[in-house]
């Protein structure tokens, strides 16, 4: 009986270790490739990488001063100098020029051409 038992544990035992040796091993010199995820169907979707483009919104329009004040997320603040475009809708209506001065998540920038409006949204193309 106590035999048997060391029968069956060293077939166990073999059949644990032996399972992760029927992978494929890379080849030395061959590009190792990423696995891709498979969909709920089982085929193999395409890849999705994050949109890290700079986005923010108008958050005030000073029509008179011709000046704009839009709120980004939190550490996505553009530099002074730089020209942003204004969209609503998907459609290009304005262009803007960071300025300053900043506070938090807000800054300030001149209209430079075309206009803005509350809620539109600002991004570099």
């Amino acid at each position: 009986m106590e035999e048997m038992r060391i029968v069956v544990f060293m077939l166990l035992l073999a059949l644990a270790l032996g399972a992760g040796g029927c992978r494929k091993r890379a080849v030395e010199g061959e590009p190792s490739r990423p696995a891709q995820k498979k969909s709920a169907r089982g085929k193999k979707g395409p890849a999705v990488t994050p949109d890290l483009a700079l986005q923010g919104r108008v958050a005030r329009v000073s029509p008179q001063a011709r000046t704009v004040v839009l709120s980004f997320p939190l550490g996505w603040l553009p530099a002074l100098e730089r020209r942003l475009n204004v969209y609503r809708q998907g459609v290009k209506v304005g262009e803007v020029k960071i300025t300053g001065p900043q506070m938090d998540t807000n800054i300030a920038a001149d209209l430079i051409a075309g206009e803005a409006a509350v809620g539109d949204e600002v991004r570099e193309d």
